[in-house]
């Protein structure tokens, strides 16, 4: 017998195993899996009331809202594709990717309907819009509530569309760092893969309870829509990332489970009010979307008592690849050897294959130096981008994804990101890792951020620039911050130059945004190497 994959038997499963149990939280709202599942089956009716077809591009732009969740499986079920717009972009670029998507039907959270209101009259082939909203404010017969559709849809299931798993589900724009946004395609069969393989590789199971810190607008939520439904925990949608409300919803809530990215953790790490909060519910911190120093994973596992490790993937990949679980002769090191592992990108998990190859498409030797490309194959690798078949046969080849982030293995196993091939600094023929130089920066106690990045030299073509931000009272001379660097890697890996700044660009995950810190250096320049 074969049965489609799709994300949707998750949700199928929780509603008839877990009826009675809460499964979401989101303010002071709470449904069960049965009241979660109706409010699904009610905004698939209302959108085929309002004309939405299978293969439809059903658009959101919302911050982390039940709403938005809802839409991972209210919008598939009736055949439609899910398109969760960043809200940090442009209205430009908003315009360009609904555009681009030929996206039917928005919905807007209230805050960002003055967004919304600018590119509407840009929108060719936008037809419908809805503000997600309780019935009062804004809306209008123009934009109707999001709520007063869902009040008058009935709750029972809706005739599903014929549902092949090879289908498109939802479509994410990745950032356009290196020209237009392209839409990855993600089928059912990717998002089903990947939630399975999160509740293996996590341990995940109907006790956990899962504060969604990352945005669900971001790849796929990192998968977290579909695993922890699957099993029947608990979602906590957490509407905007602030230390404090981190801590009240992990000691309200008794968050067991999180994802977060390196500059998240920082801040939680550095707040001064996190002594208040019982935070003892904690079982493990997922840390991904960028490299995260060995110094993150040993003061989480002191401060959190929790587990910390990392994790790596792409919105190509649905997106987990690998996880930095310890093995089992690693356990015996101690915490601070511990850590160094655990920050690592980590071993594949079950599900994918991952390995990293040299230009001539040979694995690289397990010593820890030779560095080369990752390369994934297996369920969760996307099929290829929006309408874009060439950009797609430039990074599946041979049958493997080539992620285009540089990595070395060592004799355990575990992969270690070096850097992005946009982000290597060249230097006089040298490859430096930006990465190497901001784990070293983040040793030194003043340093509260930092990034690495190519700045332009007559004479080497490109040299290292640290951007450092310092926590709050400590002080540090550029001077120093070098001489730190020389002491413990290369001199010729080491900072040129130091730059303090108030605070670092991020971009909608939190992450630090690279890109536009090398704009300033490199106006004035035809490429972007010198």
């Amino acid at each position: 017998m074969q049965v489609p994959q799709t994300p949707l038997r998750f949700l199928d499963r929780a509603t008839r195993v877990y009826p009675d149990t809460v499964g979401v939280v989101c303010g002071a709202e709470r449904w069960t899996y049965a009241e979660f599942g109706a409010r699904v089956n009610r905004l698939s009716h209302a959108l085929r009331s309002l004309g939405v077809q299978p293969g439809d591009r059903v658009a959101f732009l919302s911050l982390n809202c039940h709403r938005l969740l809802e839409a991972y499986f209210g919008v598939v079920q009736i055949g439609a594709i899910l398109l969760p717009l960043n809200v940090r972009l442009s209205p430009s670029e908003l315009a360009f990717i609904l555009n681009d998507a030929e996206a039917r039907l928005l919905c807007v959270d209230p805050p960002l309907l003055p967004v919304a209101r600018t590119i509407e009259p840009h929108l060719a082939s936008l037809r419908r819009f809805i503000l997600l909203s309780n019935g009062a404010g804004d809306a209008s017969p123009a934009w109707p509530s999001y709520e007063v559709l869902l009040a008058a849809a009935p709750a029972d299931p809706p005739a599903r569309a014929e549902i092949d798993e090879i289908d498109v589900a939802e479509l994410f724009y990745t950032s356009g760092t290196t020209g237009q946004p392209k839409g990855v395609m993600l089928t059912h069969r990717n998002l089903y893969a990947n939630g399975m393989n999160m509740v293996v590789a996590l341990g995940l199971t109907d006790r956990d309870v899962q504060l969604h810190t990352i945005p669900l607008f971001h790849v796929n939520g990192w998968g977290a829509p579909h695993a922890v439904t699957a099993v029947g925990a608990r979602h906590v949608i957490l509407r905007q990332f602030t230390p404090a409300s981190f801590f009240t919803l992990v000691q309200q809530e008794r968050v067991t489970s999180c994802g977060l990215v390196p500059t998240m953790l920082n801040a939680l790490l550095n707040a001064p009010e996190r002594a208040q909060y019982d935070l003892s519910s904690l079982r493990q911190v997922v840390v991904g979307g960028a490299p995260m120093p060995p110094s993150f994973v040993t003061a989480a596992m002191e401060t959190f008592g929790c587990d910390c490790f990392a994790g790596y993937g792409l919105t190509e990949t649905s997106p987990i690849l690998t996880i930095a679980h310890l093995k089992p002769e690693l356990r015996r090191f101690p915490l601070e050897e511990q850590a160094v592992f655990k920050a690592k990108t980590g071993l594949p998990i079950p599900g994918v294959e991952v390995r990293v190859v040299n230009p001539l498409g040979q694995e690289v030797q397990p010593n820890g130096q030779e560095v080369g490309e990752i390369v994934a194959r297996g369920d969760v690798v996307m099929p290829g981008y929006w309408r874009r078949p060439e950009e797609t046969a430039a990074v599946i080849r041979d049958g493997w994804f080539f992620t285009g982030d540089m990595a070395v293995v060592d004799e355990h196993g575990y992969l270690l990101i070096v850097d992005r091939k946009k982000d290597i600094i060249i230097s006089g023929g040298e490859n430096i890792s930006s990465v190497e130089i901001e784990n070293t920066l983040y040793r030194h106690p003043a340093v509260l951020e930092a990034a690495v990045i190519a700045a332009p030299d007559d004479y080497w073509g490109e040299v290292p620039r640290a951007l450092v931000v310092l926590k709050p009272g400590a002080s540090a001379t550029a001077e120093e911050l070098i001489a730190f660097c020389r002491e413990r890697i290369a001199h010729f890996k080491a900072p040129r130059a130091v730059e303090f700044l108030p605070e670092l660009p991020k971009t909608g995950t939190g992450k630090i945004a690279k890109a536009a810190l090398r704009e300033r250096y490199w106006q004035g320049y035809a490429k972007r190497v010198h």
